[in-house]
């Protein structure tokens, strides 16, 4: 009888459904401290997204060019627990729930507003993080 080899992706697979599970639960609780009205502008929404963004921009520089980390970061924490925690997803739900509650207009800005605010977020993080890196290696 053969002898059968694990799958390498399961571990792959463990530690995203772990990461997702934790920034859902941490998206979560921004909900709850800083809950939006039914009516109201979605800005936990938007902070989560761009504040996940910034995280992911000095994740990247971190991994990508200072440490060496283990196989299993990478994907625990950029894919799961930054994926769990922005939502873009939500984002969608917020625009179409804007428009057709008569107000495009707001629905527009927000999707336009949360593009240009996560991309900056990226950019900025990591070109802050290269800064205070190469600061500190001076």
């Amino acid at each position: 009888m053969p002898t059968r080899t694990p799958n390498p992706q399961i571990p792959v697979v463990a530690v995203v459904a772990l990461g997702g599970a934790t920034g859902a639960c941490a998206r979560y609780g921004a909900s709850l401290l800083w809950p939006t009205a039914a009516d109201g502008f979605p800005w936990t929404t938007l902070v989560v997204n761009v504040i996940g963004c910034a995280v992911i921009g000095v994740f990247m520089v971190v991994i990508s060019e200072v440490w060496t980390a283990h196989r299993l970061v990478r994907p625990f924490f950029g894919t799961g627990v930054l994926g769990g925690f922005t939502t873009f997803s939500t984002y969608a739900v917020d625009i179409q729930r804007l428009v057709d509650g008569g107000r495009a207009r707001s629905g527009l800005a927000y999707l336009g507003l949360t593009l240009l605010a996560a991309l900056a977020a990226v950019w900025s993080a990591v070109w802050l993080t290269r800064r205070v890196l190469a600061w500190r290696q001076t």
